[in-house]
């Protein structure tokens, strides 16, 4: 165990001193921040508040999904898909990018063995991925206060339950395709490739197959079933609020 701790201090000590790891913490931050409280935030500003509706919602309901009380849903809703995306990459670069850097051999000559290095790197990748997590919570609960500050609306966070379900499940779909991203970029033996692959089967081909699974090709839906993006798109919506639950 002490060799695996010290692998895991090893990779976090790394990755904290690498720029790759801020770049794509950052990006999901903003995208979090953008999408989920900037957009809906200008939209009802700018409806006025009297009732119009504004990208099939009302105002009044635009600024409902800010506030503190939806917490969960507004930082977890993106991780099936964007924010997940990013953790792919994270996992691609600090696996695939010993390859590059020609470093793989120098690991594996240490005292650890194989077994113990690869399980003292995952540990760091989703030690990595529960900060980002929590990053993520945080963010989010900063801007939903300033939002209901601003607007004179009472701050009421979710039920430490419903918080507790939230994180975890955020947590849990980030790890799993951090894991795929280091999978591909362990196996590829790089970083450029297990990230273009990893991208588009995110953003792509998925949506893709989920969208002939639901209409044309019903033969596709066991696949559809089985699908890393679509099972971690059902865990987010199982712990959302009912009335954010997206079909």
């Amino acid at each position: 165990m002490s060799d695996v701790y010290r692998v895991t201090r090893a990779e976090l000590f790394k990755l904290v001193r690498r720029p790759s790891g801020w770049v794509l913490l950052g990006a999901a931050v903003v995208l979090s921040q953008v999408f989920g409280y900037l957009v809906p935030y200008l939209s009802y500003r700018s409806g006025g508040g009297d009732g119009e509706v504004v990208g099939g919602a009302t105002p009044e309901q635009l600024l409902a999904g800010t506030l503190p009380d939806q917490l969960v849903a507004n930082s977890i809703g993106g991780f099936p898909v964007f924010v997940g995306a990013l953790a792919l990459v994270l996992g691609a670069v600090m696996f695939g990018g010993e390859h590059n850097w020609g470093t793989v051999k120098t690991l594996l000559t240490q005292r650890p063995g194989r077994g113990r290095i690869l399980v003292g790197r995952l540990l760091a990748l989703v030690v990595a991925l529960l900060v980002a997590t929590g990053v993520m919570f945080t963010t989010g609960a900063a801007s939903a206060t300033a939002i209901a500050l601003a607007e004179g609306e009472p701050v009421v966070w979710p039920g430490t339950g419903a918080l507790a379900s939230g994180f975890a499940a955020g947590w849990l779909i980030l790890a799993m395709w951090g894991v795929l991203g280091a999978v591909l970029g362990e196996t590829m033996r790089g970083v450029a490739l297990p990230i273009g692959l990893g991208v588009v089967w995110v953003l792509g081909v998925e949506n893709l197959l989920s969208a002939l699974a639901g209409s044309m090709l019903s033969a596709l839906q066991p696949v559809r079933d089985v699908l890393p993006g679509v099972n971690a798109g059902s865990l987010a919506a199982a712990v959302m609020p009912d009335g954010l639950v997206e079909p």
